[in-house]
């Protein structure tokens, strides 16, 4: 390692705001070559934005915990620079991701030329697929996995609905969903319908043309969803208070986290109301139907089977644009843009294909 350079070039956010607001520059940054146990040096090659990480910027107040200032992004694909005595050798090519957790702890994340993080977070980069198309990967995978598996216990043979099938977590939710022998029912705009049909949706409903509450309670399947997965983080409560429609007495409603996009009395009042449906009892006019947050935890097995449906093309990465790192701002401005399809995609190092 007596080639490592001391600084390096990262993407820091130093404030609450938008992106163009909330993020620095900097060519000064500390390459972070202290390791603890357990930990490895990682040469970023690429990185993907993910939702939540603007949603931190534009909500999270410089307190202390926070990290501030912390490098960008959780998403990456790299080669090992030190094992520092993990599973890992220099030049492993991996993917994995920095938790939000992690990341405020450290103050490492993806939009920097070096990460040091644990090995229980990597993975080793199948053959057959890109640095670029492993960097968006791992949290909306692992996201997808966890809220399928191990939230809403998927059996072969049942019947799901995801809502935004052309988002990140939905694309992966459809293809984990299907290689489990599921019936997959999905949404997403009109212009979206051959994408998700391609991924393997057995339905689709153009969310633009209907209200989805009320299209569902007048066409539900037979029998009734298991599961409903709202990978968009709808606020509004309404797919879920008429779920007894068409989501069977035992399933489960999962939702990747309800996230207004302003503190308006409208958008507060619709939290409050899908709280209330929550908690209460059927027997008193609620649903009667179980609901359910994904907080994503890493889980180092479901990374490995993440990588073995990747190796078998069970699994395959969805990229929406490759940007340039001196470009990450108009990389966000697509994400916000909400039309993209996929992951957005950073190439860290120039040289990476």
């Amino acid at each position: 390692m007596s080639d490592l350079p001391e600084l390096q070039q990262a993407w820091l956010v130093i404030r609450r705001g938008s992106p163009s607001d909330a993020l620095s520059f900097r060519t000064d940054w500390p390459v972070p070559t202290k390791l603890k146990p357990g930990e490895v040096l990682v040469k970023v090659q690429a990185a993907a934005l993910n939702p939540v990480g603007y949603k931190l910027m534009k909500w999270l107040p410089n307190l202390p915990g926070i990290g501030r200032p912390l490098v960008a992004e959780h998403d990456l694909a790299g080669v090992i620079v030190d094992g520092n005595g993990t599973e890992f050798k220099p030049g492993d090519q991996v993917f994995g991701f920095v938790s939000v957790e992690l990341s405020m702890a450290t103050s490492q994340g993806a939009l920097a030329q070096y990460i040091r993080l644990p090995a229980d977070h990597l993975a080793l980069r199948p053959s057959n697929i890109s640095a670029i198309e492993a960097s968006g990967i791992t949290l909306a995978a692992q996201t997808a996995h966890q809220a399928l598996f191990d939230i809403g216990k998927l059996e072969t043979g049942q019947t799901i609905f995801i809502n935004g099938g052309s988002s990140a977590v939905g694309a992966f939710a459809i293809q984990l969903a299907k290689a489990a022998g599921a019936r997959v029912f999905t949404t997403a705009s009109g212009r979206n319908e051959q994408f998700v049909r391609k991924l393997g949706a057995d339905e689709f409903i153009d969310y633009t043309q209907v209200s989805l509450p009320q299209y569902l309670a007048e066409n539900p399947p037979s029998p009734k969803f298991h599961l409903i997965l709202d990978a968009v983080a709808l606020v509004d409560p309404s797919l879920y208070t008429h779920s007894s429609s068409y989501l069977q007495p035992n399933g489960i409603f999962i939702s990747t986290g309800p996230t207004p996009p302003s503190l308006s009395f409208s958008n507060v009042r619709k939290i409050m109301r899908t709280l209330g449906a929550m908690i209460i009892p059927s027997w008193l006019g609620g649903v009667g139907r179980r609901y359910s947050i994904v907080m994503l935890k890493n889980s180092h097995d479901r990374l490995l089977a993440l990588r073995k449906a990747l190796e078998e093309g069970q699994l395959k990465p969805v990229v929406d644009s490759v940007h340039d790192f001196c470009d990450v701002l108009k990389a966000y401005d697509r994400m916000m843009s909400s039309r993209a399809t996929g992951k957005i995609v950073v190439k860290v190092d120039e040289g990476v294909e």
